[in-house]
């Protein structure tokens, strides 16, 4: 270990329990819950293994008016949710970590759609999250409820084997709902000033703490700076740490709210890391008890410094600690070039909440822990692991599936990349403006790679299907990529644009502008119909050029996809700070010389004036190689080939993290049955109190 960083390895006490060192993964979302009571084990038990002091769940709602369907989450009613999370607590005890419980109410901003029962909040003001809830402003007896609620649900948690229990205030939820004047318009003892409004949620600190007495630590999440309306300022978080403070044993500090989450699950984008200190780095004057803070924090002396400085105790991790379970481990044993980096892209979120299951840009194995059997760090040798490897193509699947094959111990794995540098289409992402953190994705593997005695790689070759077939590898697995189509196919029509080649001087694709090439004019239309970073990224590309730039979008919204990463409204922002004009709902069906034409979402006509239009439409396959190879079996035969596979873009264009993903799949299943084809994975159709399905 580098001895500058073994401060971070000292044991911190918190109330009645001791962390064994300073890494702490604070309450995040998964998507597993109570419903997936394995996969949620496996996950943050993995972390627990990797040497996370502490692992907690997402947030646990204990009461059904905080009903948080159809989003999953860590329900505690019962004890039916006592069993499915005593797989958790077992989990992260069997490595030495302690397992947090975030105890939560998400008073006005749930629609308690499965329950059917009324939202109940301080006062009964629409909810600034959830369109069409008004809640009932809570009387005596719901505030009475809820506090003993609270406190059965935190007795349950430490019964099931939980050493750190939450009231959860973080998020502008119910005890910062009563906190906040934005949302708390009372005028009994429950409203009014700061300790008055701070009622609710010292009382129920009290009976949490009367309840579990000295088995658990209580640890109490604040937002202390809201960044808007909806929650407090700083000055009003230090007044409130003063009062709250000999009820707390842990203090969980971020920044923003429900509706401002974005501002703190920052996107590399637009945050840099360790952003959340400019406001929790101040914490420290209003308390001596340990503090946990965040900030996408994955460099080891950037938080040593931290800790040496004073301002936190704990570093604080979600998405890093997804990246990268074993993330202190590799520091404690002088690995840091090792380490997973976060990229901060927010998949990781949009795989939460826009499709239910959490998942990782950088990190294939993330949820696929109990399900699949995958583990971040170990990796069984393939029972084919004597035969001889070629994977043509080094981009994000190729990368990812050269470096699972090296680690299942293949004697000869021998990657073949046509360009001077690996890493694919992430060579010129990497340069578009915003974007330099996702070069992490490449970096981490260049590392791996290189460490890899089993592994080759070789760039600057392009290899033909004769070429291949001469290679002498029994197996081949093609990674060819994809690129952007030049005739501006899209999925509005299924056909070309009229008029659009990208040989033309004024018809330009994403491929071209990062190498180099310009319309001839100052006039440019960025057209987007695929709705993600490539149009907006090289639409401000060529605005900071000095380039007038249209960024025409045949959606609804610019970047869609980029709302499910929380990166939606800033980016928006920020292309209208770059001068970019933005057009949204237009299909462009035309291109000539000097202009572009097509429909509003209307069906009207519309048209610009315009010097050159970059096509950022679909995707297409370069899988030629692979058709190529598998169309003469003869040939394969005759050249000592067993196998031929694609994967990644080559198969079908995607999200980068889906071909990191298929590329380290098809090494984890290449002794499989037939490895084109994923294997079933467990879909945890089992009963809680019976033993699980053992994994893979």
């Amino acid at each position: 270990m580098d001895p500058n960083h073994e401060i971070l390895f000292e044991p911190v006490r918190i109330g009645p329990k001791t962390l064994r060192n300073r890494f702490y993964q604070v309450p995040h979302c998964s998507g597993f819950g109570t419903e997936k009571p394995w996969t949620q084990a496996a996950h943050r038990g993995v972390k627990a293994e990797g040497g996370w002091a502490a692992v907690s769940t997402e947030y646990a709602p204990f009461s059904p008016d905080s009903d948080e369907a159809p989003l999953i989450a860590a329900r505690f009613w019962d004890e039916d949710d006592m069993r499915a999370l005593r797989l958790m607590t077992d989990a992260a005890h069997e490595y030495g970590a302690l397992a947090g419980l975030e105890l939560y109410h998400g008073g006005a901003h749930i629609a308690n759609n499965q329950t059917r029962v009324p939202a109940v909040a301080p006062s009964q003001l629409a909810s600034d999250l959830e369109a069409h809830v008004v809640p009932k402003e809570m009387e005596a007896g719901d505030i009475e409820r809820v506090q003993r609620l609270w406190a059965e649900g935190a007795v349950r948690g430490r019964d099931c084997g939980f050493d750190i229990v939450y009231v959860y205030g973080a998020h502008a939820y119910l005890p910062m709902q009563f906190l906040s004047p934005f949302y708390n318009k009372r005028t009994d003892g429950y409203g009014g000033a700061l300790k008055d409004r701070a009622r609710f949620w010292l009382e129920t600190l009290e009976v949490v703490r009367d309840g579990v007495g000295a088995d658990c630590a209580i640890a109490s999440r604040i937002a202390v700076d809201a960044l808007g309306p909806a929650g407090i300022h700083l000055d009003e978080a230090l007044e409130f740490i003063h009062l709250a403070d000999d009820l707390v044993d842990l203090w969980d500090v971020n920044v923003g709210s429900i509706a401002f989450w974005s501002k703190d699950s920052g996107t590399s984008r637009y945050f840099e890391e360790g952003y959340q200190l400019e406001w929790t780095g101040g914490i420290r004057e209003a308390t001596a008890k340990p503090i946990v803070g965040v900030g996408r924090l994955t460099t080891p002396d950037r938080m040593a410094s931290i800790v040496r400085g004073g301002a936190w105790d704990l570093i604080g991790a979600a998405r890093p600690s997804i990246a990268d379970p074993f993330l202190p481990q590799k520091i404690a044993e002088g690995r840091t070039d090792e380490i997973r980096e976060c990229t901060g892209s927010n998949v990781c979120i949009m795989k939460v909440d826009g499709f239910g299951h959490l998942g990782c840009i950088q990190n294939a194995t993330a949820g696929e822990e109990h399900r699949r059997g995958w583990h971040p760090e170990r990796f069984s040798v393939a029972s084919n692991a004597g035969k001889g490897v070629l994977v043509v193509g080094a981009g994000p699947a190729g990368m990812e599936c050269a470096v699972t094959l090296g680690r299942r111990g293949f004697e000869a794995v021998h990657v073949v990349e046509a360009s001077s540098e690996i890493g694919g289409r992430m060579r010129w992402i990497r340069r578009l403006p915003t974007l330099g953190d996702w070069g992490r994705i490449v970096d981490h593997r260049r590392v791996m790679l290189s460490k890899l005695r089993n592994v080759e790689v070789v760039t600057g070759r392009r290899l033909s299907a004769e070429g291949v077939r001469d290679y002498g590898a029994q197996i081949v697995i093609v990674a060819t990529g994809s690129h952007w189509s030049g005739e501006g196919v899209q999925s509005s029509t299924h056909e070309p644009i009229d008029g659009a080649s990208a040989s033309l001087p004024y018809v330009l694709v994403p491929e071209q502008v990062m190498g180099g090439k310009r319309p001839a004019g100052p006039r440019v239309v960025v057209y987007d119909a695929e709705g993600y970073f490539v149009g907006p990224g090289i639409a401000e590309l060529i605005a900071k050029e000095g380039f007038a730039v249209d960024l025409v979008t045949s959606l609804d919204v610019v970047s869609p996809i980029s709302d499910l990463t929380l990166e939606g409204p800033m980016l928006r922002q920020h292309l209208h700070g770059a001068g970019v004009t933005m057009h949204r709902g237009v299909t462009i069906l035309a291109i000539e010389p000097g202009r572009v034409s097509g429909e509003d979402e209307f069906g009207e006509p519309w048209a610009t004036d315009t010097d050159g239009v970059v096509l950022v439409t679909q995707q297409v396959s370069d899988d030629a190689l692979y058709r190529e190879l598998v169309a003469d079996r003869s040939a394969l035969e005759a050249a000592g080939i067993e196998a031929v596979y694609r994967i990644g873009d080559c198969v079908a264009p995607r999200m980068i993290s889906e071909a990191i993903f298929d590329g380290h799949r098809i090494a984890r299943e290449i002794d499989g049955p037939d490895p084109a084809v994923a294997l079933a994975f467990d879909r945890e159709r089992h009963v809680p109190d019976i033993d699980p399905v053992p994994t893979r």
